[in-house]
């Protein structure tokens, strides 16, 4: 009898969930003032009180967004079209206290924002952040959502989206869920498309399309498509394989135009890239396809438990951001360089960079790459006019986990016969991206020490460079590769890297930063130079002559302004502690075989 009624409550259940549906229908009566009109319609509402709400944040963004503010003429109607109360509980909430199970809400969007998180509406095209643009219903969150674009008439424009073509209408798509369907994002206008094939060894090969809103020629295009292949192609050679995608399609939605604003967002199926230039096809455009790329391996399979499942209705904070960021901004660059499209001694300024922010930034001094991810609920496109201490607590988790990659990626080649960094994220991939087993640091370092058979090597290396914030000394390992890491200006005087506005005196327009001469003597932001080593300064070309007439180690006078109040301290100079990094060819040396072979081991193209 328990059995009998356990079936039949579970049959009631399911046969509940699948009457649940929900539908938008999407169409533009005032496009030229970027407006577009959207009615959401939901069927089988469980609650008594039907709550609809815009999200607070998006797939691939971290902090809190107010998306709600772009909504208003909001109202709702029963099945008969009769309007229902509809009350404002939020500023992104709304609730229709009564109803019999179906509920259809209108509402007006305004859009003129187009980039990876917000939404834009123009006569020219359609762009859209699902988050950004579209109401959902508490309670239907598993429900099956189709939505329908009503194009307006005259317009020959084609959809570019991850979602699921209905067959037969080209403006009719369909979502399994709500985590799906915002996943999602959508871009409607004069399409330019390219298309190419990747085969997995099992022998299943996977559409990819590239849809690009921009004024060129189709030739620039087919042109501009075969480089983003061959990072496609560099990119499946480190796992071995591509995932396999929902729908077998795997899509760039590229706006290269004026227009947009810069942004590049992942998602599971897509990428939403906007670059605010007029499209030229160059190299450097590649930088953004090749990181968004590599992202559907790292974060959306590949997942950090603390982003599992996304959360639409607060900020999403992580512990692994260094990984999920900052390893992919690693492998960013460098598939540029493996696919031929930049040099070594191009990419060299990137890698310095990465060894800069994590040996000489005060947040990487200070707090460990996981404490820093946890920051970006504050710092990813967050909003706020107060000012912060960033340059002495924060350091941004994409250049800092590059930092760590790179670290780890020497080591595993220098240490391991036959490992790399390659080697650790294929088997990253094969614990929990094609399980889609959502991970933790314990997880990876677990998949470090199992990799390398060395606990105590992958003990070491997260408790001092992932849970902790030693430095590295890259420079014996980068010589392995025939590179001198070097500190070209420390001879030089140095101040301090800080900002500074002209006018009748310098007024520091920065925080100044730990360790620095302008920190040690106690002065800080809205602070005005009067006078260094007795000589009046009043323009950023003053401070040079003065600094040359001295030596790092000299202790020199400043005075300055303090909100009013003359000042005076003493400022002992330091050297410009910047790395960079040259081939021993540029240094003047000349590199082994061994450091040759090296180099193309890890900068070399990888497809077969």
């Amino acid at each position: 009898m328990k059995k009998f009624l356990l079936l039949s409550l579970c049959l009631s259940s399911l046969s509940a969930v699948l009457a649940q549906k929900v539908s938008y229908i999407v169409s533009f009566p005032n496009i030229v003032h970027h407006e577009a009109k959207i009615v959401v319609i939901a069927t089988d509402i469980p609650q008594k009180t039907a709550v609809f709400r815009m999200s607070r944040s998006s797939p691939g963004r971290y902090a809190t967004h107010e998306f709600g503010k772009n909504v208003y003429d909001v109202k709702a109607f029963d099945r008969s079209g009769k309007p229902l109360a509809i009350n404002r509980t939020d500023g992104d909430v709304y609730e229709v206290p009564r109803q019999d199970g179906y509920v259809r809400v209108e509402y007006t969007l305004y859009a003129n924002h187009p980039d990876g998180t917000y939404a834009g509406v123009d006569q020219t095209s359609i762009h859209f952040n699902m988050p950004a643009t579209f109401m959902w219903v508490k309670g239907l969150e598993n429900a099956p959502i189709d939505i329908k674009f009503d194009i307006p008439e005259g317009k020959k424009w084609t959809v570019a989206t991850q979602l699921k073509p209905v067959d037969g209408n080209p403006f009719l798509f369909t979502a399994p869920g709500l985590q799906y369907f915002m996943d999602s994002p959508t871009k409607i206008g004069d399409l330019l498309w390219k298309e190419w094939t990747l085969k997995n060894t099992n022998g299943k090969s996977y559409r990819f399309r590239l849809a690009l809103e921009a004024k060129t020629s189709d030739s620039a295009a087919t042109a501009f498509a075969r480089k983003v292949q061959t990072i496609t192609e560099e990119a499946q050679a480190i796992f071995g394989e591509v995932p396999a995608y929902d729908y077998g399609t795997y899509t760039f939605i590229a706006s290269i135009n004026p227009w947009v604003k810069g942004d590049g967002m992942e998602h599971r199926n897509s990428t939403m890239i906007s670059v605010p230039a007029n499209f030229d096809g160059s190299n450097y455009l590649l930088d953004v396809f090749s990181h968004e790329f590599f992202h559907c391996w790292n974060v959306e399979r590949i997942r950090p438990k603390t982003l599992e499942p996304f959360n639409f209705e607060k900020s999403n904070m992580s512990n692994e951001l260094w990984c999920a960021e900052g390893f992919t901004q690693y492998y960013g660059d460098l598939l540029i360089t493996r696919s031929g499209y930049q040099t070594v001694e191009e990419y060299l300024p990137a890698l310095a960079g990465l060894i800069n922010t994590k040996e000489n930034s005060a947040g990487a001094k200070r707090f460990s790459p996981a404490e820093v991810s946890r920051h970006a609920v504050f710092v990813d496109a967050g909003v706020a006019i107060d000012k912060n201490n960033y340059a002495n607590m924060y350091t941004s988790y994409y250049p800092y986990g590059g930092a760590i990659a790179l670290a780890l990626d020497l080591e595993l080649r220098t240490r391991f016969s036959n490992l790399t960094l390659d080697s650790y994220m294929t088997a990253l991939w094969k614990k929990f991206g094609k399980t889609e087993v959502s991970y933790t640091i314990p997880g990876l370092e677990e998949v470090l020490a199992d990799l390398t058979g060395d606990k105590k090597f992958a003990a070491d290396f997260f408790a001092k460079y992932v849970n902790g914030h030693e430095s590295y000394n890259y420079k014996p390992l980068l010589e392995k590769a025939g590179l001198v890491l070097k500190r070209a200006n420390e001879s030089k005087p140095w101040l301090g890297f800080v900002q500074m506005k002209e006018g009748n005196n310098l007024t520091i327009t920065s925080n100044t930063v730990i360790g620095t001469p302008l920190y040690n003597a106690g002065l800080d932001i809205d602070d005005q130079l009067l006078t260094l080593d007795g000589k009046p300064v009043k323009k950023t070309a003053d401070l040079e002559p003065i600094l040359k007439e001295h030596k790092v180690g000299d202790a020199i006078q400043v005075e300055f302004d303090h909100r009013g109040e003359k000042k005076t301290a003493t400022l002992t100079l330091i050297g410009n502690p910047y790395f960079s990094i040259l081939t021993f060819e540029k240094d003047g040396q000349t590199p082994t075989a061994e450091m040759l072979a090296f180099r193309k081991s890890w900068f070399g193209n990888k497809v077969k």
